[in-house]
């Protein structure tokens, strides 16, 4: 039997406990953000667009579905799991590296990466993102990007089920 290749993205996918030895496979200026992503869509994808714009490369740093429940989204979030997402995001090309964090905010993730430009969506003031303090004392830039469409995963799960 024939046996395909893994796809390449898949290397693009690195658990916490082995960041710090990637990190230096990634050019700098290095932007970084992290959310849900649950289901992506035009919105996301735009967004991670213009955020890696912002520098050489990018790490996307997702929520464990236990720290999506915790966030209070729903009982039934997130839809897809970590692995599932962690997939996806790893395909964009615009995603550099994905990984993961359990807490409720990832600033020690954002301590440990140290990026050069933090970014989080419109709906965050830059005084109010996790990580802005360490990364403007360092002498980085803090973004908060407006959203260019009307979407979100929550929309999308409305119309799904009717609501």
């Amino acid at each position: 039997m024939f046996e395909y290749a893994k796809p390449s993205f898949e290397q693009k996918i690195c658990p916490p406990e082995q960041l710090a030895e990637r990190l230096s496979g990634l050019v700098r200026p290095l932007v970084f953000t992290n959310g849900c992503f649950d289901i992506l869509h035009r919105g996301h994808v735009t967004y991670l667009a213009q955020t890696r714009a912002l520098g050489a490369s990018m790490v996307v740093a997702l929520n464990t579905d236990a720290s999506v429940r915790r966030l209070g989204k729903g009982d039934d979030r997130p839809i897809n799991s970590l692995a599932n997402r962690a997939a996806v995001m790893a395909s964009l090309e615009s995603v550099g590296l994905v990984t993961w964090f359990d807490e409720d905010t990832p600033l020690e993730l954002i301590k440990l990466i140290q990026p050069e430009v933090l970014v989080k969506g419109g709906d965050w003031s830059p005084e109010h993102i996790v990580g802005s303090k360490e990364v403007l004392s360092r002498g980085g830039s803090v973004h908060s990007i407006p959203f260019l469409f009307d979407t979100s995963t929550t929309k999308t799960l409305q119309l799904i089920r009717g609501e």
